[in-house]
């Protein structure tokens, strides 16, 4: 008689890594805002290597996925779990970035001391192996010390691979796939268990629908980290993973394409959203990233909204267009800034703009300035700010190594919310400066209620939503000192876990000092948002609220680039204004002669 073949586990630990907060400590959440796309990807690539068996019918893989954004890391626990049925393992740091990085080494020499194999991948390993002519120290450090990287994407059997040479104890010290970007059509779903998305915000999930971008914009790490040429799922796929993630209540997204304007496929997506939502009932909330021309192509913003898009990313950058053509961002014409904010602000939408501080042209004065036009001329709700930064894997990062400029070596403040190189024409103090005066200038009590007043103006939009969220941004900013993308809810401190080379605290010191903290957080908690729900209330309880109007709501009318300041007072938006012209002009005589045409082929 033969008894069931007992099976050997091996445990695959996904770990999204936060990073340090100024202290040294990991910044992690009792609930976190923003779920991984990355980690959801690499749960969905384990689960089919488990579903496919690739390590033997003999051998169980047991997936863990970690989000240290909102839950703490303990490699001592893990270690004995793995320990305790059998000693198998993988340790994956995944979607590391470059600020993310030093704390991701530090968490691999605790699991190296215990002999698991420990890889990493993400943005930082694939951006340097991208544009680099060598490897970076600290990534040979790792190497050294035996952690295995990771360039490129993990789809096409790359992951098998990885498994395979981690049960076998023959990890290579570099994986790299950069030179060989896989396909989309038809991979694993992106996916995580309902016990890992609990700890978001609104049990809010991630995917993407594409990856690569054409675009050039010289900031940017993505174009040479997954690729100029663009690359995408299906409907198919789309409604796969919806599917997956609906049987466990999942039905909040963010979709986290760089540029969902740009996917080829948006309109087969979105129809497919349609038809599930009108004939299956199956309602979904949409959070998606475009481009400043989206409002160009015909349907797009009728039908995301109708797909459910309830909030849209913009890449704003800049209102000089001297800035935007320094960082080679010719797709954004301000021109056309009015035109795409106000179609999304009629249509109901949130509009998150990403703004970029610390160009070469920019000073302190013209920084204020601009933000005083922002918030008078155009309808934009939230301002998310960033500082200019050379990011590993950016050609500016790319050129400035090459030119052997100092670049700060601390690559905790790789997060654009701290200075890493000098501006040529602020003083270091001077942009730090100016960089906090930006965030204050744009949320002030009197601007949320304009934001408020903006959107109590359209029927059925709550006015205290918009107030809610700056309100938020203002306490993540002036409360926990993050930048608000990566705040969340309740902030979590650990001792132990400060970061590697900084001295462990005494317990009665680190508790006084986080009760002192508590304590004055607690009252910036109280006052802003006393504050915020003062304003949405006042706007929403106003019996004229649907009558309000102010000059960034006016319609865009053409003699407004004679008379609005984001055409006569920043830098380079005169010629901008003569290019528009000019490009109309040649339109319109184009039309007039295919006019003609018609005209003399009639008669």
């Amino acid at each position: 008689m033969g008894g069931a073949v007992k099976r050997t586990k091996f445990h695959l630990i996904l770990i999204k890594p936060t990073h340090y907060d100024d202290d040294g400590y990991p910044i992690t959440w009792l609930r976190s805002h923003i779920p991984s796309n990355t980690l959801a990807a690499l749960y969905g690539l384990g689960e089919d290597c488990r579903a496919r068996e690739v390590l033997g019918p003999d051998v169980e893989i047991v997936i863990h996925p970690i989000d240290e954004t909102n839950t703490r890391v303990r490699p001592e626990r893990l270690m004995a779990q793995i320990e305790r049925s059998g000693g198998k393992g993988l340790i994956c740091l995944v979607g590391v970035q470059t600020n993310q990085f030093p704390h991701a080494v530090d968490l691999a020499r605790k699991f190296l001391k215990g002999r698991f194999p420990v890889a990493i991948g993400g943005f930082h390993v694939s951006g340097c192996l991208s544009m680099l002519p060598v490897i970076p120290p600290e990534i040979q450090e790792a190497m050294d010390m035996g952690v295995s990287m990771f360039a490129g994407e993990a789809e096409e059997g790359r992951f098998d691979i990885v498994l395979r040479d981690a049960m076998n104890g023959t990890m290579k010290p570099l994986y790299n796939y950069m030179d060989d970007l896989p396909g989309l059509e038809g991979a694993p779903t992106p996916s995580l268990p309902p016990s890992a998305l609990s700890r978001n915000e609104g049990g809010m999930s991630s995917f993407d629908l594409g990856r690569g971008c054409p675009f050039q914009c010289s900031f940017c790490t993505i174009i040479n980290v997954q690729g100029r040429k663009s690359r995408f799922r299906t409907a198919d796929d789309l409604e796969a993973i919806i599917r997956e993630n609906y049987k466990q209540g999942i039905t909040g997204f963010f979709i986290t394409d760089d540029n969902m304007a740009r996917n080829k496929h948006w309109e087969s997506f979105f129809d497919r959203l349609i038809e599930l939502k009108e004939n299956e009932g199956i309602q979904l909330s949409l959070i998606i990233q475009v481009d400043t021309q989206c409002h160009r192509i015909p349907n797009f913003i009728a039908k995301a909204r109708w797909a459910g898009v309830y909030r849209v990313f913009i890449g704003l950058e800049n209102v000089n267009p001297d800035n935007l053509l320094a960082a080679k961002k010719r797709q954004n014409k301000i021109t056309e800034y009015r035109k795409m904010l106000q179609a999304w602000h009629t249509s109901g939408a949130s509009t998150w703009a990403g703004y970029i501080l610390g160009f070469p042209g920019d000073t302190r004065e013209s920084i204020l300035r601009d933000m005083e036009i922002i918030k008078k001329e155009l309808p934009l709700d939230i301002l998310e700010l960033f500082m200019l930064t050379p990011l590993p894997g950016s050609e500016d990062h790319q050129t400035l190594w090459k030119q052997g400029v100092w670049m700060d070596p601390d690559l905790n403040k790789y997060d654009v919310h701290h200075r890493c190189v000098h501006h040529p024409k602020m003083s270091d103090a001077e942009f730090e400066q100016v960089y906090r005066e930006a965030w204050k200038s744009y949320y002030t009590p009197e601007h949320i209620e304009t934001v408020a007043r903006r959107h109590g103006a359209i029927p059925g939009r709550d006015p205290a939503e918009p107030a809610h969220f700056m309100t938020m941004f203002k306490i993540m900013f002036e409360a926990e000192g993050v930048h608000p993308l990566e705040g969340g809810a309740v902030r979590m401190k650990y001792r132990l876990d400060r970061r590697h080379g900084l001295p462990i605290e005494p317990i009665g010191v680190f508790h006084y000092k986080v009760a002192k903290n508590f304590w004055h957080k607690l009252k910036i908690y109280v006052r802003l948002t006393l504050e915020g729900r003062r304003i949405g209330r006042m706007v929403r309880n106003d019996p004229k609220r649907l009558e309000y109007t102010d000059l960034a709501l006016q319609p865009v009318m053409d003699d407004d680039m004679d008379k609005l300041s984001l055409f006569a007072d920043t830098a380079g938006g005169g010629a901008a204004v003569n290019k528009r012209r000019g490009e109309d002009l040649a339109r319109a005589k184009v039309a007039a002669q295919q006019n003609q045409q018609r005209l003399a082929a009639a008669e």
